[in-house]
């Protein structure tokens, strides 16, 4: 995608959407991801329009990815500097970055989950003697 050229977003981008999700991320979130993923930039009106996305909900799906680091945000004055300053979007990371640190979390939680697991089966056990 480049900016200002709005398309819609493939059946392949939605199932991307729907993977990111699965793993914990918001919708919003994620649809701002696959918006950005292969883009260097991209203004918020350009992400409202292939996604769909209101306006408040692309700013407030930002704000997690900014805290990250995955988002870079800049502002930009209108012409003759009224009205609001046009909002511009690029991640930080690689798409491929993105998908490793999800991986890594994932895998984290699901470890912490089979340690408490193996626990209460040793709890169970020592309960039944």
């Amino acid at each position: 995608m480049i900016d200002d050229s709005p398309v819609n977003l493939t059946e392949k981008e939605y199932s991307i959407i729907d993977m990111l999700q699965s793993l914990g991320l918001p919708r919003t979130e994620a649809t701002a991801i696959v918006c950005l993923k292969d883009c260097s930039e991209l203004r918020s009106l350009h992400i409202e329009l292939v996604s769909g996305l209101r306006q408040p909900e692309v700013s407030v799906a930002m704000r997690p990815l900014r805290n990250r680091g995955w988002v870079e945000e800049r502002s930009e004055k209108k012409n003759k500097g009224k009205g609001r300053p046009v909002k511009y979007y690029q991640l930080t990371l690689p798409f491929s970055q993105i998908v490793k640190i999800l991986e890594d979390e994932f895998l984290k939680d699901n470890k912490e989950k089979m340690i408490a697991l193996k626990r209460l089966r040793e709890l169970e056990t020592t309960l039944q003697n």
